[in-house]
């Protein structure tokens, strides 16, 4: 059975026989030339899964033939091999969209290992990613079923999110077995937070909540003398955020906590929960204009401002701060254009709809469903529009700044 087709283009391949017998024994077909102009003329007219050129041969170089190889045939691998350390001729290569780079003198194993990386990484990494999940799948169980604090739920979360990103990546076959995983944790789970839940917000020992965010988290930054963005993206999931923190890693160093929503989780309670630092009956009671019923028609997240303001009254803080509601990317425009308006503040409030919106629109939208039928799927979306929205831009402006961001 072959394992790849190569094109090997190197002015001394004689030199290279004891290389080629070993790739060969590994089960490649390898096709050599020992110019440049030649490999140009192999490669129209024949179709490889890689290719290797040496840098430093004469006539058409290997930088001349990677560029015209590359105007060709982009998608295919090409793996340089030089003597030369030069920084401007990696950078070079580095611009043509090498796939690797390799310093003479190169051993055999070196170029396997180059091909390996270039033409099997995918089957590579999914038989390793599937096997070891099949190995952790007994022990996740086993914690599932030993789980009896909300620090355990915390480890199987994330153990279910890292699982689902890694075989989603891998493209694994395993989907079945990790939705059955998840449909136990999740009933044992419900089961906890039932047995748990009316002692937690009777003022029991309990995990950090949606009321108790601002008073945890941003207020000791603030009264530490750093000016702070609350971000929050509703009905964002920690697996979305997973595939979104990449984008961030250039401009933040992000610290990850867990909390527990209050329920029910929509936006008239555990929203308007965090807004005011309060239960919901709290709100109610506390401060009835500012409340709005359930069967009322009246939208439910408009008051949150005004909640925001009492917090800040009841905690005796006398922050300045904004509120900002983005709905679509004009807004979000908007806000980074005026930005100066709002940079001496202590505190921004910032609420992006878009996921929620997402959300709501695979459940009506036939043409969302199609676009988001899976969970990988649905994630890609977040991330698509993560990257092109004006939501990213308004993070680069905070990080120019040097302010602190509690999503």
């Amino acid at each position: 059975m072959k394992n790849g087709k190569i094109l090997w283009a190197d002015d001394e391949i004689d030199l290279l026989k004891p290389h080629i017998l070993f790739l060969q024994q590994k089960g490649y077909e390898v096709t050599t030339v020992s110019n440049g102009r030649d490999a140009l003329e192999k490669a129209a007219h024949e179709t490889f899964d890689l290719i290797i050129l040496d840098e430093n041969m004469p006539g058409l170089s290997g930088l001349d033939t990677l560029g015209q190889i590359k105007m060709e045939n982009p998608e295919i691998p090409v793996v340089m091999i030089t003597k030369s350390e030069e920084e401007n001729i990696m950078n070079q290569a580095i611009g043509n969209k090498i796939s690797d780079y390799l310093i003479k003198p190169v051993n055999p194993n070196q170029i396997l290992l180059s091909i390996k990386k270039n033409l099997h990484h995918k089957e590579i990494i999914l038989e390793k990613t599937s096997s070891d999940y099949r190995q952790e799948f007994q022990h996740i169980s086993s914690q599932i079923n030993d789980s009896y604090s909300w620090n355990d739920w915390f480890e199987v979360y994330k153990k279910l999110v890292f699982w689902e990103l890694e075989l989603a990546q891998a493209e694994s076959d395993m989907d079945e077995l990790l939705t059955m995983q998840k449909t136990e944790a999740n009933s044992a789970f419900a089961k906890f937070v039932k047995k748990n839940y009316e002692k937690w917000i009777t003022g029991g020992e309990h995990p950090l909540m949606s009321h108790e965010l601002f008073k945890t988290k941003v207020f000791p930054l603030i009264d530490n003398g750093e000016k702070v963005f609350f971000i929050l993206i509703d009905n964002f999931r920690f697996d979305q955020w997973r595939v979104i923190k990449p984008l961030l890693n250039e401009y933040f160093t992000a610290e990850e906590d867990l909390y527990f929503s209050i329920l029910p989780t929509a936006t008239q309670y555990a929203r308007n929960a965090i807004f005011s630092g309060l239960l919901p009956n709290q709100i109610a009671r506390m401060f009835p204009d500012l409340w709005v019923d359930e069967d009322e028609e009246e939208g439910k997240n408009l008051n949150e401002a005004p909640l925001i303001q009492t917090l800040l009254d009841r905690f005796r803080k006398r922050y300045t701060f904004s509120y900002n509601k983005i709905n679509e990317s004009a807004f979000g425009e908007r806000l980074i254009q005026n930005f100066p308006q709002i940079e001496n503040n202590q505190l921004n409030v910032c609420v992006l709809n878009f996921v929620d919106m997402l959300s709501h629109a695979r459940t009506e939208s036939k043409m969302i469903r199609e676009l988001a039928s899976s969970e990988a799927a649905y994630r890609s979306i977040t991330e698509s529009w993560f990257r092109h929205s004006s939501a990213l831009d308004l993070f680069r402006k905070i990080a120019e700044k040097d302010f602190k961001i509690i999503l």
